[in-house]
């Protein structure tokens, strides 16, 4: 078959997959968190943490909730890779040197998986079933439990009350995440992911030398990975490894997994607040975004420019013969717009429009679908944006489900929008300033650029993907990337309840013949319209500098 029909073929039946479990999935999210009622299971854990399980937490509340747990499991994490030595499964290595420590326990409680070392040779088993693992399935969920929180405060009315965190927290693991990533894990066993608790082995290679090959409960691990949208892999070479990702048909599972969850979200979104209708522009617009990504990244990829591409017939450098350019392509966008930070390919080698394309996908804010949780939180807010913009070209007081965007909510909104890419910029800008990160590029003029711009970009917006070509693990960047990470994640987050807060303590304004239709194709193109423009106006110098130029060049 020809690569590029067979690359389409991969991408429409991804599409029709989706499509298929968007009603039931959604569905299935909504009666878990709009239920009364606690299984058995959930009772212990209450009980365990000293929880009430009836009670409601307003916005403030909520939010200490939400930072408690975050500070809890970042101490832990570290302290847990800090002894490493001392415990079962270490398989002899020694303890994480503290700022690579502090980089991996705030990296996967944030949700965005940087790794600055490789899995195979730095964690033992248990760290990573124990440690990573479980902030894997953790970190998902507290995107998932903000975002449901943001979701009440746009459906209740006078109140400051947005459901129990901690309910939550534990409903979202113990329903969705867990059960999903089961069948996810014995699927991808099935496929020839590895799955054991063995020591290393040592083998002879062909030319008589010989090399060490770790082993590991990888399927586990590499289930919620894509899931919850997370994407630290077991190995330094993530989803290109074979044991993570063996054949072309398990790498179509590891995508469908890190897009299930966030494409799905729109529906559970149109349930809570009663019109199911406007889960379907919320979700439409995602597509749309998607779309749009995915067609410039397999198009910058296949058809290349180039004496070595045009060879070879496409962009094949950093990509794995057993997926090929285009699927790889699809998984990159995949992983960008999602917050994953995945590969199954090297970024780092993708054309420079190509690797424009992924960095596009951060810079949007990573809302087409975004993470778990967090792009739907993240498209609800340029949505609401989006309403405040249309209100002021028609004279009006913006509106979005029956709640005004007053002067309060606009601020929220708008720090929300502009924290991220203070971040990026500052961090990258201080990156290029000083003589020893300087130091750690291993290349120069507007290429060297973009794996700086990459490496912020990816931290701040939580995603974990890097173009490879600077030293990372160095203090320097183990602290800063650790900062942007941990500043991405929470910062937004306090903004979101914020704003729920402030929405949940209205009351309900009834539409009239000036209300602007937030269901029509006219609001998806409205919204998609505003996160492309402002995502240009903020980025588009540095993009010039780095990958634009590179391109030109």
């Amino acid at each position: 078959m020809n690569p590029t029909t067979a690359g389409i073929l991969f991408l429409a039946s991804l599409i029709v997959a989706l499509a298929v479990v968007h009603v039931p999935l959604g569905d299935y999210m909504h009666r878990v968190y709009t239920g009364t009622k606690h299984n058995a299971v959930e009772r212990g854990v209450y009980r365990l943490v000293g929880v009430d399980a009836d009670a409601e937490q307003r916005w403030p509340v909520y939010l200490r909730s939400v930072l408690a747990f975050s500070v809890v499991s970042v101490l832990f994490l570290y302290a847990f890779q800090r002894v490493q030595s001392h415990l079962p499964w270490s398989l002899g290595f020694a303890n994480v040197p503290d700022h690579v420590a502090w980089n991996t326990a705030v990296s996967f409680v944030t949700n965005t998986n940087w790794q600055a070392y490789a899995g195979e040779s730095t964690m033992g088993h248990l760290v990573q079933m124990a440690g990573l693992a479980v902030q894997n399935f953790v970190s998902a969920a507290v995107g998932m439990a903000v975002a449901v929180a943001f979701v009440r405060g746009l459906v209740r009315r006078r109140t400051g009350d947005l459901g129990n965190f901690w309910v939550d927290l534990v409903r979202g693991t113990v329903r969705v995440l867990l059960p999903i990533a089961v069948v996810g894990a014995v699927v991808l066993v099935a496929g020839g992911t590895v799955q054991n608790l063995a020591d290393p082995h040592t083998v002879p290679t062909l030319t008589g030398g010989t090399q060490t090959i770790t082993g590991g409960p990888v399927a586990s691990q590499e289930a919620i990975k894509e899931l919850g949208t997370n994407g630290g892999g077991f190995f330094n070479a993530n989803s290109a490894h074979p044991f993570e990702n063996p054949t072309a048909w398990t790498n179509w599972i590891e995508i469908f997994l890190l897009l299930v969850i966030a494409f799905s979200l729109p529906r559970t979104f149109g349930r809570m607040v009663g019109q199911k209708r406007q889960g379907y522009a919320i979700v439409a617009v995602m597509a749309v975004l998607a779309l749009l990504s995915v067609t410039a990244t397999m198009t910058a990829q296949g058809v290349h420019h180039g004496t070595v591409p045009t060879a070879a017939g496409a962009a094949a450098e950093g990509t794995e013969q057993r997926f090929g350019v285009l699927d790889s392509a699809v998984f990159a966008t995949a992983t960008t717009l999602t917050s994953t930070g995945a590969v199954d390919s090297a970024h780092d080698s993708y054309t420079s429009l190509g690797g424009a394309a992924l960095l596009l996908n951060m810079m949007v804010g990573e809302v087409a679908p975004g993470g778990t949780g967090s792009g739907l939180y993240g498209m609800l807010i340029l949505a609401i944006i989006t309403v405040f913009v249309a209100g002021l070209m028609v004279g009006r007081t913006p509106e979005y489900l029956g709640k005004k965007i007053g002067a309060r909510e606009m601020k929220l909104a708008s720090l929300y929008f502009l924290v991220t890419p203070v971040i990026v910029l500052t961090g990258a800008a201080v990156a290029m300033a000083f003589p020893g990160p300087r130091g750690a590029m291993l290349n120069s003029g507007p290429h060297g650029f973009s794996e700086v711009l990459y490496a912020f970009t990816s931290a701040a917006n939580n995603n974990g993907s890097a173009f490879a070509g600077i030293t990372v693990n160095t203090p320097f960047y183990d602290t800063a990337l650790g900062l942007a990470m941990a500043l991405g994640r929470f910062l937004p987050m306090i903004f979101v309840l914020a704003l729920a807060g402030s929405l949940a303590a209205q009351g309900a304004v009834p539409a009239s013949a000036g209300t602007l239709p937030t269901h029509r194709p006219q609001f998806v193109g409205l919204v998609a319209g505003v996160t492309l423009v402002l995502v240009a106006l903020t980025f588009f110098p540095a993009l010039a500098l780095g990958p634009l130029a590179e391109g030109i060049h």
